[in-house]
């Protein structure tokens, strides 16, 4: 795979510090049923890397110490990792709002049967990736066969009342097939209720839109096409300064597998540690820290927050 770190770290994307924080997002591993052309994690269902236990008591206990309130699992597919369902169980009796980012087949994976009914029995928020509504395009970008899968995973979710209720949240997630900004968010969302609703009958509760990031697999696929500076390009010239104020890294930490925190997923996939020191530090080392307006690590990739309508792991920053 080809690396696009040094192409991305010289920058001049504006400095920006840390806000109050108030999500702790977690990587529980990066094994995965599916294997996306868009991933930024490179995950898929060969790597074998995961959380332990011990690292997923610290996440709990640095969440109490700091106060936080949402606790924002991933992956890889986060429920393949062992302690996903300890985890999710303790950090909903601790108070903590528990999101899932669900690719919504690993519900039809052997021995994940009964994991909607978990989900919904605990009232974890899922956030699903489903980024088109046409079978021939996902089917691409992810694999044959893995459109029916997510129709009947968002089905099973609404069978249980998620997207329905307004305490089990059900979230889609797009992402452009290509380099490419993604379109309105609001127009698209109306568009994916219509098809979804008229074709399946199902329904969901937002629609989140996110810029695919130019590293991992996109941006070694954009390299060997030769269209990553044109893409890079384009997310630099549509940079929206009223859009540094909404970045998910204001408020939110990234923590990998092994404890070691990042100020985003994207830069952890970098290797590009929290803050502007160059040390990893482990979350270890955090727990009664005061991380408020702190520096923020940036580079290139940076520009795919800011872009037009901007993105973040809650979709849509602006109106585009």
């Amino acid at each position: 795979m080809l690396d696009t770190l040094p192409l991305l770290a010289p920058t001049d994307f504006p400095p920006i510090r840390r806000q109050r924080l108030e999500i702790l997002q977690a990587n529980l591993g990066y094994r995965c049923n599916q294997s996306c052309v868009h991933c930024h994690v490179d995950a898929g269902p060969q790597r074998s890397e995961s959380m332990s236990r011990e690292v997923a008591e610290l996440l709990l206990d640095f969440a109490q110490r700091q106060g936080l309130g949402t606790l924002d699992l991933t992956g890889g597919a986060p429920e393949l990792n062992p302690h996903f369902r300890w985890l999710v169980i303790r950090a909903r009796e601790l108070g903590l709002r528990v999101i899932d980012r669900c690719n919504l087949t690993i519900l039809m994976e052997p021995g994940q049967e009964d994991l909607a009914g978990f989900l919904a029995a605990q009232g974890v928020e899922i956030t699903a990736s489903l980024p088109c509504y046409l079978e021939e395009n996902i089917d691409r970008q992810r694999g044959r066969g893995v459109f029916r899968g997510s129709i009947a995973g968002l089905q099973r979710f609404n069978a249980l009342g998620y997207g329905l209720d307004p305490g089990l949240p059900l979230n889609l997630v797009y992402n452009p097939l290509g380099p490419d900004l993604p379109p309105a968010q609001e127009c698209l969302e109306a568009d994916y209720r219509r098809h979804l609703q008229e074709g399946y009958g199902i329904r969901f509760t937002r629609l989140l839109v996110l810029t695919n990031m130019p590293i991992k697999r996109f941006g070694s696929t954009l390299l060997s096409k030769g269209r990553f500076d044109s893409y890079l390009s384009l997310l630099r010239l549509a940079h929206r300064d009223e859009n540094l104020d909404r970045v998910m890294c204001r408020n939110l930490i990234s923590v990998d597998w092994q404890g070691y925190v990042y100020d985003c997923d994207f830069n952890q996939m970098l290797g590009l540690p929290l803050g502007v020191t160059g040390q990893r530090v482990h979350l270890s080392q955090l727990l009664d820290a005061d991380l408020s307006d702190r520096p923020i690590r940036v580079a290139a990739h940076c520009y795919g927050c800011t872009a037009g309508q901007g993105s973040s792991c809650g979709g849509a920053l602006a109106a585009a």
